[in-house]
């Protein structure tokens, strides 16, 4: 089984590098050479769906316009194609030979680079040195160095957040600032984007579409002030975790001095390119106390209520009933694992449907996340469900808050008798017929009967089939005891078949990759790994948990390097169903699954 699950594998693999053997990112220009004080348009296209695109250092050219993005899709024979482009309008300031370095995306999880362009300058027309044409290698030199300086008391960016010492997992807003004073802002774009490793991450989106402006007074200056970006951080592990800078570059509009009269009276303005970027920020998390965690504690911080209820009390034996869960509240809501449920054992539980309705704001994340739990009881009967215990950990109140929903009495009555045949009736042949279809009736006609051939009877043949019958009998018997000897231990028969059922899922999840859904491959490797687990740790599917797996693996003697491992993949597969996750891509959480579960094989 180890060898044909390791050609399973190896087979994925082949198929993923050659599904990503189509994309092409290349980099052209309009014209080659240029000549000074002229325009050259530089375009970088990609034929596939790109995301954190990333362009070069321009040299010896002052960026004009751009990036101009652009998308197109194509379907051809129901199949569909998605092309982008990001194009720039360069000057060129001086002459001589330039190289373009290449830009930088990324397609579907793998990291794509462009060929460096060279460029040849010509002279043509001069480029004043008072114009808004300038290098991007600094400012005017016109411009006077205390003017310059002052820029960074002019313009410059903040992280601000609403507290630095937290407990791990309670949540903070984090708000880019921009201060802006004395300095008109021409244009503006990117220039490092934080990368918040240590934290999960919820981006606010706000509904007017452009930059809200106020005034605030800093320093005992007044600034016109705008958020450019506001973020919800979730700490994830303890210790000093560190905000990472936003980096920006600007063309500003500045006053400069002039020896015209007019321009003195009037005032004399100059285009200068200026780059500034935030100080990072350090945030202090504390672990959660062990002192009072309450078992039913999995790790949801703020502050909550839950309630419970089903849609009906009576019903028959195989019908289906329908038992939710509201937690409502404010916190990390959305990374709330599944709750740890106790219902009768008759009854058949399956995975809970979880549907979130929540709000992100500068207050933090807020809302209802419900879980629908489908259940069918199998025998008449009266049932009851146990109520349900939720903890959270308050940090307000520096303590654990243990919440209990209320018990439901169940009664099931008799079901349809097809459903629940236990023996034969004493009903006609279409009774029978209900049971199975490898009973035959007695014939009660009149059958012919032939007499064997003589010749046939007392020869070699007859003899060593007389004999064949016996051993072939002796042999079934072998067979049959061995069979049953080797399906009896249900236990080894799951454990047996565990890396089939994951080879299914993973092959899953390679289909999602290919297709860049993002979202129905984390669920495919999540459950790929649980069933994994479930069938070959003989642990219920609905009791696995963190601790559960951790308790097993250790029975098995698994390393806890490869304990880790596991926990961390399927965190971050929990994580990733709800939202993005940009510190690792796709691409390296399959191999960590594929790999994962072969060292696992290895060691059980």
């Amino acid at each position: 089984m180890k060898l044909r699950y390791s050609i399973l594998t190896f087979l994925l693999f082949c198929t993923g590098t050659l599904f990503g053997q189509g994309i092409k990112f290349t980099a052209s220009v309009n014209k080659n050479p240029v000549a000074t004080g002229d325009i050259v348009e530089i375009t970088f296209a990609v034929n596939g769906n790109a995301e954190r695109f990333s362009p070069p250092q321009f040299t010896g050219f002052q960026v004009a316009g751009g990036p101009n993005e652009s998308q197109s899709m194509e379907i051809i024979n129901g199949n569909s194609s998605v092309s982008m482009s990001y194009s720039y309008e360069l000057m060129a300031v001086k002459e001589g030979d330039f190289t373009i370095g290449p830009a930088t995306t990324i397609v579907n999880g793998h990291s794509y680079t462009t060929n460096p362009i060279r460029i040849k300058v010509i002279k043509g027309r001069s480029v004043p040195q008072n114009s808004s044409a300038q290098t991007q290698n600094g400012p005017d030199n016109s411009i006077t160095s205390a003017k310059t300086s002052n820029l960074a008391k002019s313009i410059f960016i903040k992280a601000v957040v609403d507290k630095s010492n937290v407990y791990m997992g309670q949540q903070i807003t984090l708000s880019y600032r921009l201060y802006v004073r004395g300095v008109g802002i021409e244009q503006n774009q990117p220039d490092a984007i934080p990368e918040l490793n240590g934290f999960w991450s919820e981006d606010i989106k706000h509904t007017q579409q452009q930059v809200q402006w106020h005034t605030e007074t800093y320093k005992g200056e007044r600034y016109n002030v705008a958020d450019l970006k506001q973020t919800i951080l979730f700490p994830e592990r303890e210790g000093n975790l560190t905000i990472d800078p936003l980096g920006m570059k600007f063309v500003l509009r500045v006053q400069a001095p002039s020896e015209d009269i007019m321009d003195q009276f009037f005032g004399s303005y100059k285009q200068v390119p200026y780059t500034t970027k935030s100080a990072p920020v350090t945030i202090h998390v504390k672990p959660l106390p062990q002192a009072g965690k309450p078992d039913s504690f999995t790790g949801a911080v703020g502050e909550f209520q839950i309630e419970s209820s089903v849609d009906k009390t009576t019903l028959k034996a195989n019908d289906a009933l329908n038992y939710k869960v509201k937690v409502s509240g404010r916190g990390n809501i959305k990374l709330l694992k599944t709750l740890s449920t106790n219902f009768p054992a008759d009854f058949d539980k399956y995975d809970p449907k979880i549907t979130d309705s929540v709000i992100e704001n500068e207050n933090g994340v807020a809302g209802d996340r419900y879980y629908n739990y489908l259940l069918i009881p199998r025998h008449q009967g009266d049932y009851t469900i146990d109520p349900l215990k939720f903890s959270y950990f308050n940090p307000a109140a520096n303590r654990y808050v243990t919440l209990t929903t209320k018990a439901f009495h169940i009664k099931v009555d008799k079901g349809n008798s097809q459903s629940n045949v236990t023996a034969f009736s004493d009903g006609d042949k279409q009774d029978i017929k209900m049971l199975d279809k490898d009973i035959r009736y007695i014939k009660t006609d009149d059958s012919s009967l032939s007499n064997s051939g003589d010749l046939f009877f007392g020869s070699f043949g007859y003899y060593i089939l007389l004999l064949l019958g016996p051993c072939l009998c002796f042999a079934a018997y072998l067979y049959r005891n061995w069979l049953i000897k080797n399906n009896s231990d249900i236990v080894k028969v799951k454990s047996r078949q565990a890396g089939k059922i994951a080879a299914k899922h993973l092959a899953n999840a390679q289909n999602q990759l290919q297709a860049g859904n993002a979202k129905a491959f984390y669920e495919d490797v999540f459950k790929g790994l649980y069933g994994y687990l479930s069938d070959k740790l003989n642990i219920q599917y609905a009791n696995l948990n963190k601790e559960t797996i951790a308790s097993a693996m250790k029975e098995k003697k698994v390393s806890s390097r490869l304990l880790d491992q596991l926990q961390d993949t399927l965190d971050l597969c929990e994580m990733a169903r709800y939202a993005p996750v940009t510190h690792i891509s796709e691409r390296e959480v399959f191999e960590k699954a594929k790999s994962i579960i072969n060292e696992i094989e290895n060691e059980i």
